[in-house]
């Protein structure tokens, strides 16, 4: 028998109800086996998610158990290291009718595929929360306990409870070990703390003892995105508007240097790769990141991250990559978050001519400044004046909602003074502006292009923008475009209808 296993079902978007009361909506996750089910629940007035799977009889269980240790014991490759997850499943389905051989076991067309779901689930998957991880709508995965339900972080509905629970530390402890070993990392009780990232990206963090958290062993899972969010995507999610992505695109294209601001899961490193995807085609390109989060297109495009080590002569930081980069001469800078002595080789980095792109736990400009200016960074006040642009980013949860918006985007002026070029404007919903751009006013002076023209500009990217917001459009198609605009403008502009 062949088994058919589909772990990326072709799921880009779900309908979302009107009202709350009438959720109830039901999605593959490892089609035909695993479903997502999220509804409403009236009695106690919340949104709840369902992890749908085959149901095992008792003796279906006992000889799941039985198959999964004998696999274990014929397995001669890691198949965390086999890329294809179809390779996995001839893989595992051969060694499956080796055993079934073996033990003189005939089973029924239903039961054979329900067993070899949970098969691949627990040993080439991570058990329980697997099909929690195939959900491309769930941002973060939470485990707190023994006995307590896992809960997710739903791009639609924000936090939500899951029917899944761990009954014992045994199993959790199982899956944070899973986590260690694919992420090549070590985590016992001697060292109980795991800060790792997992093979397809996503981050993990996991506590091993009741002697860290009281409740016994703890896990929290920050979802990778494969398909990184376009500025199309942050337009059809009510994320931004075109107005403040046109801008932001005249403002990469002239080289301004911009600050992504924000509070813990806002959004910043989502918005910061987005507004990347502006960067000119043939620019060069350095990103420099702790963990592996941004994707860009960009063939010119030189990815680094940090290299952490117990021996510290040997670890690679953010401030020793910043400077190697400053050598490789790049046109753009992508720095993937800025906390401390970092800080001031990158505005070093502005001031020989390069520009950048990053993002910084802060909640304003205000306090972006006030970071900046004090230890551990401690710019000076001509440094500081570098920095062109920041965006706040907020991030809204309530029951059955969850939104990621730009709350406002300031001009920085100098250390004290901005100018709030955008901002949103919760009672209406809507984004307004003050019309009045300082930093158009800049990129005049320095390029000599007349402000009459810049705005002309900005409104023709501004068409553009939301036209494709109308369309289904991939990051790398999205990227195609962009890289045509700055190449054949005429031709795009005449493609799309726009005079």
């Amino acid at each position: 028998m062949m088994i058919k296993l589909n772990v990326k079902p072709d799921i880009s978007s779900i309908d979302i109800p009107e009202r709350i009361e009438e959720t109830n909506i039901i999605y593959p996750l490892i089609e035909p086996f695993a479903y997502a089910k999220i509804y409403y629940e009236p009695k106690k007035s919340s949104i709840y998610y369902k992890v749908l799977e085959p149901s095992l009889s008792d003796s279906e269980k006992k000889l799941l158990r039985v198959l999964e240790e004998g696999i274990k014991e014929l397995l001669f490759v890691k198949l965390s290291e086999i890329e294809d997850y179809r390779k996995v499943i001839g893989y595992l389905e051969r060694l499956y009718n080796t055993l079934l051989k073996e033990l003189s076991i005939k089973l029924s067309r239903k039961s054979y595929e329900k067993i070899f779901y949970y098969i691949f689930r627990d040993i080439y998957g991570y058990g329980k929360i697997e099909p929690l991880m195939r959900d491309p709508f769930i941002e973060d995965i939470s485990c707190t306990g023994v006995g307590a339900p896992i809960y997710v972080i739903h791009r639609y509905f924000g936090n939500l409870e899951t029917n899944i629970t761990y009954e014992s530390e045994d199993e959790i402890l199982n899956t944070i070990e899973k986590f260690a070993l694919r992420s090549k990392k070590y985590i016992s009780y001697s060292e109980p703390l795991l800060d790792a990232t997992l093979p397809d990206g996503s981050r993990v963090n996991a506590t091993y003892s009741r002697e860290i958290t009281t409740r016994g062993p703890t896990f929290t899972i920050r979802k990778f995105k494969e398909n990184p969010w376009t500025p199309i995507d942050l337009i059809r999610l009510g994320t931004s508007s075109p107005e403040i992505l046109a801008f932001l695109w005249m403002a990469i294209e002239y080289k301004r240097n911009i600050i992504i601001i924000g509070g813990t899961s806002s959004g910043k490193t989502t918005f910061l790769n987005a507004i990347s995807m502006f960067i000119p085609p043939n620019s060069k390109i350095v990103s420099i990141e702790d963990t592996r989060e941004i994707k860009l297109y960009h063939k010119n495009w030189i990815p680094a991250t940090v290299k952490y080590s117990s021996d510290k002569s040997k670890e690679i930081d953010m401030f020793i990559l910043l400077k190697e980069a400053m050598r490789q001469n790049p046109d753009y800078l992508i720095v993937g978050e800025v906390r401390g002595i970092e800080a001031y080789v990158m505005f070093q980095a502005m001031a020989s001519g390069h520009a950048a792109l990053s993002t910084m736990h802060a909640e304003s400009p205000e306090s972006l400044i006030y970071r900046l200016t004090t230890p551990p960074i401690n710019l000076s006040k001509s440094l500081v004046k570098l920095l062109d642009v920041s965006v706040t980013m907020a991030h809204y949860v309530s029951i059955g909602k969850n939104k990621r918006i730009v709350k406002r985007v300031d001009e920085i002026i100098d250390e004290s003074k901005y100018n709030p070029i955008f901002f949103w404007d919760p009672s209406e919903n809507i984004f307004k502006t003050s019309n009045v751009s300082y930093v158009f006013s800049k990129i005049q002076n320095e390029y000599g292009v007349p402000y009459d023209r810049l705005i002309k500009e900005f409104d023709v990217r501004r068409k553009l923008l939301t036209i494709l917001s109308y369309y289904k459009i991939s990051p790398e198609t999205f990227s195609k475009i962009i890289s045509l605009y700055y190449l054949r403008k005429d031709y795009i502009l005449s493609y799309f209808g726009i005079s």
